[in-house]
């Protein structure tokens, strides 16, 4: 359960952020001072801040340096009542993540909150290379098949360089791992690293997120904002999906590589910025060219560097090995005991062709976990979790959900969560959030109509709980 800190001296606000907060299943620290503040975050770090700009004593200018001096990944959304947002952006160039003009908008707030932790964990998680990691909860690129030795190669000699990189893949291989571990083993690794998904943010919104805006730059703009560009000064933005980035958005990608400079929209001051691009697609760049939805010109300023991530159908040897990595993470994830992997189901592993690649993989020894809770995974539950025909699933009848009923009786009896209740039920939202998505092809607002939400409240809880999904458009 991510903590977050607030910084304000309003008793008021205090209370109220904490209720809001709470209520979607965070847990909350308040501090009426930057002082007070500090010495939360020197005795244990949160997973955010949210800092008022005026404060007594110490101002937000001055506790956020001094934060950032104590943990530079730590993500910092300022906060102001005021007019000008000139210090805040300041702040933001120093290395703060975001800003929030009061009164806000709650829904927008919280997307903001759930963008600013997800920012923290893929800044501060390092992404392991070409072993098990000593923890199951590390995230890692697993697998010791020749082309996945080829990657590690790969990433070593491009991580020190500046060079920009284009990653290249099937959907769920794991190019946003390869990305991160650029990241974490470049000279940019105590600088921001910033995450677009050009397919998951409509065209209308992703010039201005990208590149921010200037007061009065359209209908609803009251104010100067910051884009991701910008925020990413001095360290690492991830464009992922670049290849779905529409045609009209592509010219200024360009310019920001050849210049490294941008525009805001409605704005006309030129502003420097120092940021490597890291990219990623699973689409045939090439057919796009030729049929004129993608640059050509940005096309070659992308490819300096190009990975190419095999799919896992070509690296079977791995499979076992990346198998048992998600059993040890899933479990330790439901405190339970490791329950491990029959020898007769690898065969059923190594043989499916996992169009899904990894995160097919790793879903279905999700389920398989759920749903068979400490016992080993047979060729039975195998073939079950791939066809998503789990036992006990129906709805209605005698003896309905009873393993899932068996899984919480199990985990009751443990006695080892201390938050158990909040814990269940972070599970099965992150499950039904994922179902929804994965139902409607990705589609946001008939996920949140399905699910009984609002948008900004499914994109909170996407952001929450680290999910991860396609849309569903014809691949090349």
């Amino acid at each position: 359960m991510s903590t977050i800190l607030i910084i304000d001296d309003d008793d008021q606000l205090r209370k109220s952020f904490e209720k809001l907060l709470t209520e979607e299943g965070y847990t909350v620290e308040t501090a009426p001072s930057g002082e007070a503040g500090l010495n939360f975050v020197r005795a244990s770090v949160p997973d955010l801040v949210i800092l008022d700009m005026r404060l007594p004593g110490m101002n937000g200018f001055e506790t956020f340096q001094a934060i950032h001096d104590i943990e530079p990944k730590l993500p910092v959304i300022m906060m102001t009542a005021y007019g000008t947002t000139e210090t805040a952006i300041e702040a933001m160039k120093m290395g703060a993540f975001d800003y929030i003009l009061k009164p806000f908008d709650i829904p927008d707030m919280l997307a903001q909150i759930g963008q600013a932790i997800e920012a923290g964990r893929l800044m501060r998680s390092p992404v392991d290379m070409n072993r098990i990691p000593d923890q199951a909860s590390q995230e890692a690129l697993i697998g010791r098949s020749k082309p996945m030795q080829d990657v590690y190669k790969a990433i070593g000699r491009v991580a020190s360089t500046d060079a920009t990189v284009l990653v290249r893949g099937e959907s769920g291989t794991g190019k946003e791992l390869v990305a991160r571990a650029i990241y974490h083993h470049s000279a940019r690794a105590d600088k921001p690293f910033l995450v677009i998904n050009c397919v998951a943010i409509p065209e209308t919104l992703l010039e201005s997120e990208l590149f921010g805006y200037e007061k009065g730059a359209f209908t609803g703009a009251s104010y100067r904002r910051v884009g991701k560009v910008e925020q990413a000064h001095r360290g690492t933005l991830f464009l992922d999906e670049i290849g779905d980035m529409p045609f009209s958005i592509q010219s200024k990608i360009l310019r920001l590589l050849q210049e490294k400079s941008i525009e805001r929209l409605g704005g006309r001051e030129t502003i420097p910025v120092d940021v490597r691009i890291i990219a990623a697609t699973n689409r045939n760049l090439e057919t796009a060219l030729a049929e004129s939805r993608f640059r050509e010109d940005l096309y070659y300023r992308l490819k300096v560097v190009t990975i190419w991530l095999p799919p896992l159908r070509e690296r079977v040897e791995d499979i076992s090995r990346l198998a048992g990595y998600f059993v040890a993470r899933y479990a330790e994830d439901m405190a339970m005991p490791n329950p491990g992997i029959t020898k007769e189901a690898l065969p059923i592993l190594n043989n499916y062709p996992w169009p899904g690649n990894v995160r097919e993989l790793a879903n279905t020894i999700q389920k398989a976990l759920i749903f068979n809770p400490g016992t080993p995974i047979t060729p039975e539950v195998v073939s079950q979790a791939i066809s998503g025909k789990m036992p006990g699933t129906a709805l209605g009848g005698e003896g309905k959900d009873e393993a899932i009923r068996t899984w919480v009786r199990e985990r009751l009896l443990s006695g080892v969560d201390d938050n158990l209740f909040d814990k269940v039920l972070d599970q099965f939202a992150s499950i039904l959030v994922s179902e929804a998505l994965g139902i409607t092809g990705g589609n946001r607002s008939q996920s949140a109509k399905l699910l009984g939400l609002s948008r900004p409240t499914l994109h909170s809880k996407i952001e929450k709980y680290g999910l991860k999904f396609e849309t569903s458009v014809k691949k090349e």
